[in-house]
């Protein structure tokens, strides 16, 4: 099944979106995600971001916090860098340890965009996000995220940005209280190469193909999500492209042509 293609302007995004999206008729595109054509929730979220500004310092919380809340899950995240402009950084997780009250009080006087750790990054970095790290995305970066399908994210710095001439609501109380403020240590983290495994679950698994042998690692009796990077994948005798998804059910054969590199995420 090829994914629906959902195209969202933000103020953050940008206007050299890759040609292999279309023309985006001058649109400041921040996010291309895709979901089911007939709107059936799917466990995973798959989606690009171009950012031109850094976005909110923010935090997820995990399923059990998110299901106390009376919501179905929490979020955890996987990013793969497509592309990043020199200087482009990550912040993830914050130097030193912070207390709640802590974090409550530099997310308010703005501090926290100091004490999180910002790491540089390049094309085939890759880090998985657990639910409680204080992250955001700097400006400059291209990537792809990969994500439990949950629409659940606590703001708890945004610049001062206003939005209509207001500031942008923050959500220190439900962010500080799902927030572990630490520095960040993820073995699902590093610059990708070739054909490897780059997440491991438990919400999902996600790998990275640079050709046909690494389709051997990927499962094939479960639903994946495929997303060419470059070149094209051909999925049951359906050519796919960069800049498509789609959601090819158990059994069905993935090939790739000589230039395709790709990410299969599966839960």
């Amino acid at each position: 099944m090829k994914l629906a293609t959902q195209i969202v302007e933000k103020p953050w995004g940008r206007r050299d979106t890759p040609a292999a999206f279309g023309d985006m008729r001058g649109k400041q595109v921040g996010e291309i995600w895709y979901d089911a054509p007939d709107g059936e929730p799917l466990p995973l979220l798959v989606k690009w971001l171009f950012t031109s500004e850094k976005l909110s310092v923010q935090v997820h919380p995990n399923d059990h916090q998110a299901k106390a809340r009376g919501l179905t899950s929490g979020k955890e995240e996987c990013w793969y860098i497509v592309h990043a402009q020199p200087g482009a950084v990550l912040g993830m997780g914050t130097k030193e340890p912070l207390t709640p009250e802590q974090l409550r009080a530099a997310s308010l006087s703005g501090e926290i965009e100091s004490l999180m750790e910002w790491k540089p990054v390049q094309a085939g970095d890759y880090f998985y996000i657990p639910a409680g790290t204080v992250h955001a995305i700097g400006a400059g970066v291209t990537l792809i995220e990969v994500q439990q399908n949950a629409d659940i994210t606590y703001r708890l710095y945004d610049y001062g940005r206003l939005d209509n001439g207001q500031l942008r609501e923050l959500h220190l109380g439900e962010g500080v209280a799902v927030a572990d403020a630490r520095p960040y240590v993820h073995p699902a983290s590093g610059r990708a190469s070739g054909n490897m495994q780059l997440a491991g679950g438990p919400h999902f698994r996600l790998w990275l193909a640079s050709d046909e042998a690494g389709l051997a690692d990927i499962p094939k009796d479960v639903p994946r999500w495929i997303t060419p990077i470059t070149g094209c994948a051909e999925i049951d005798g359906q050519q796919l492209g960069a800049g498509a998804c789609f959601l090819a059910q158990a059994g069905m054969s993935v090939t790739m042509d000589s230039d395709c590199q790709l990410l299969a995420a599966a839960v």
